[in-house]
Order: C-alpha cells, then sequence, then structure tokens
C-alpha cells in the first residue's frame, strides 16, 4: 500500500511540474484543430460556390460580360469541341482554330446550325512555331474577340521516361502547349484591353499540382501555363480581364486513349461534354480551378500529399500506362 501511495505523490509531483507544457500542447493541438476545420469549410464552400451554386442559379450573359466572338484552339476533338458547343449554347459566336481543314468545316457546321451562331474557323498547325501566328493576327484583327481558350495541346503517345523522346518531340510539345497559348494571349489581349473587358481560359492540367515523374516535359509546361495564367490575370484583372487556369485530371478524350486505365468514362473520369459543361460555368468565378468538382476534390488531396508520395503513385501509376500502351502497340 506504501508502495502505491509513493506511486501515486510521485505521480502528482510530475503532473503538477509539466503542467504547463501539457496546457501548452493542448492549445497547439486546439490551433491546429480549429486551422484544418476552418480549411475543410473554405474547401468546401468553395466548391459548392463553384460547382453547385452556378448550376442552381442563372447563367452569366457571356456575351454582355464579355464579348460577341470567341476563339477556341484546338477544337475538332474532346475538350475544345466541347467547350466550343458550350460557348455557342450560350449565343457565343465561335472561331475555331485547328490543323484539319476538313474536321474544322464539319465542327464549323454542325456548331452553326445546332446552335443558331456564326461560327468561323482557322487552318493553323502550332507545331510549325511562329510562321503561323501573322495569318491568325490577319484574319481575328476585325473581330470582337471576347473570349479565348487556349486548348490546343499535345500528350505523349504515352508516360515515358524522358531521354526516350525524340527531339522533335520535345520541340513540338514547347511549340504546341507553351507557344501557342502565349502568341494567342498576345494577339487578342490589346482589343479586350481596349474594350476594358475579355475572358482568358488556359487548358493547364493536374500534373501541376506537384512534379510528376514520366511525365516531365509535359507536366511542365502545363506547369508553365498555370503560373503564367495566374500572374496575368493580376496584371489585368484591373483593366477588365479574367484570366483562368484550369487543371484538370485525365478526362475521356483521344489524347487520353492510350491505355484502358485512361481511356474509358468512370467515377473520376468525365467525357469531354461533361466537363465543359461544368467547366464554363466556373468561368468569371475562379482564376484557378479543375473545373470539375471530383477532380477537385483530388487536386485538394494531392496538393496535401508530400511531394515524395505523389511522385511515388504517379511513378506506379504511369508505369502502368505504359505498360498497357506498349502492350496495345504489340497487339
Amino acid at each position: 500500500m506504501a508502495a502505491v501511495d509513493r506511486f501515486y505523490l510521485l505521480y502528482r509531483e510530475i503532473s503538477r511540474s509539466c503542467s504547463f507544457y501539457i496546457e501548452a500542447l493542448a492549445i497547439v493541438g486546439a490551433w491546429y484543430t480549429v486551422r484544418k476545420c476552418v480549411s475543410l469549410a473554405f474547401d468546401t464552400y468553395s466548391m459548392l460556390r463553384l460547382h453547385l451554386i452556378p448550376k442552381l442559379g442563372g447563367q452569366i450573359d457571356l456575351v454582355k460580360q464579355y464579348g460577341r466572338w470567341a476563339v477556341v484552339t484546338g477544337s475538332t476533338d474532346g475538350i475544345g469541341k466541347a467547350y466550343a458547343e458550350e460557348l455557342a449554347k450560350r449565343g457565343v459566336n465561335i472561331i475555331l482554330i485547328s490543323r484539319n481543314k476538313e474536321k474544322l468545316e464539319a465542327v464549323s457546321r454542325s456548331i452553326s446550325e445546332t446552335y443558331k451562331v456564326e461560327t468561323d474557323f482557322i487552318v493553323a498547325d502550332f507545331s510549325k512555331g511562329r510562321e503561323v501566328y501573322p495569318a491568325i493576327k490577319e484574319a481575328l484583327k476585325d473581330r470582337e474577340i471576347g473570349i479565348l481558350v487556349n486548348n490546343v495541346g499535345m500528350f505523349y503517345p504515352y508516360p515515358d521516361y524522358f531521354t526516350n523522346f525524340s527531339e522533335d518531340m520535345l520541340w513540338d510539345m514547347i511549340n504546341i502547349n507553351i507557344a501557342s497559348a502565349n502568341m494567342m494571349m498576345h494577339i487578342v489581349l490589346p482589343g479586350m484591353v481596349e474594350k476594358k473587358k475579355g475572358a482568358i481560359v488556359n487548358v493547364s492540367s493536374a500534373t501541376c499540382c506537384q512534379p510528376t515523374p514520366m511525365m516531365t516535359i509535359y507536366g511542365a509546361s502545363k506547369t508553365y501555363l498555370d503560373y503564367f495564367s495566374r500572374a496575368l490575370h493580376y496584371e489585368y484583372a484591373s483593366k477588365g480581364i479574367f484570366v483562368q487556369s484550369l487543371t484538370p485530371f485525365v478526362i475521356a478524350t483521344k489524347m487520353a486513349a492510350c491505355s484502358i486505365t485512361t481511356s474509358g468514362r468512370s467515377f473520376f473520369i468525365p467525357s469531354a461534354e461533361e466537363y465543359a459543361s461544368h467547366a464554363i460555368s466556373t468561368l468569371g468565378l475562379s482564376t484557378r480551378t479543375t473545373g470539375y468538382w471530383k477532380h477537385a476534390i483530388k487536386f485538394t488531396l494531392g496538393e496535401r500529399l508530400p511531394e515524395w508520395t505523389w511522385a511515388w503513385f504517379a511513378m506506379c501509376f504511369c508505369r502502368i500506362v505504359r505498360k498497357e500502351a506498349l502492350t496495345c502497340k504489340v497487339k
């Protein structure tokens, strides 16, 4: 019994001497919990504001807000075509830019007949570098461009190690994913500034969330576009220009058709049409968004992962996709 009493007295003495540290730890724990709760509440509110409320309320009059014409690059397939159709649904006239004249004619005619808007197209191969831009500038000079969607982009045939790519592939990636957006903005932005209204949508990628191995130059090109978009918005917001960076994960398009894992629709992989209908509702509300609420959940989690964890998962995923693509190639 005496031993028990001695232990109890010792425990009380230790507790008394450590009370300050216990209280300090309790305060730190409470602060951390509150901080995380506030962050979660803010993320939840932001998601609802971007992806739910616009669907319940009225749509923004894009023609009144930004202008009569929209230019969409890479617009004969996938996200570009779907986004052009969503703009046309809202009464915006469309100028399509892509490299295949036959596809451009077909998509232009389809949009015009379906949505009763004016359409036009410009044939341009952005992989050719600076030689294509004088013709684009000339074709757009008399148009009231209110919205520019820089969607054109290229991906690898499948994820791979950097040294396996040819020099032509690297230059095409730079010209199409980086230079095209810069030059298109340089062409249309002066007119927007003069009118004091306009919107620019740059389609980046969720690979800008953290360094993504086996997508090195693609991820770097999309990170460049993301940072450029955010900085440009700060430069021109006071002049009435809204610049948005879209950072989606995988979407069921031809660009993602290199493997079974990425080519089909699933809970987290929407069709281009489903994605575009969600993404366009965020225009004017957020300067940086995935454009799709399910992708927003993944992006939020991805940003909070340690870099090595993201890189490990990315390597595993890319190796699976690469293996599937190479297997299909052999067959």
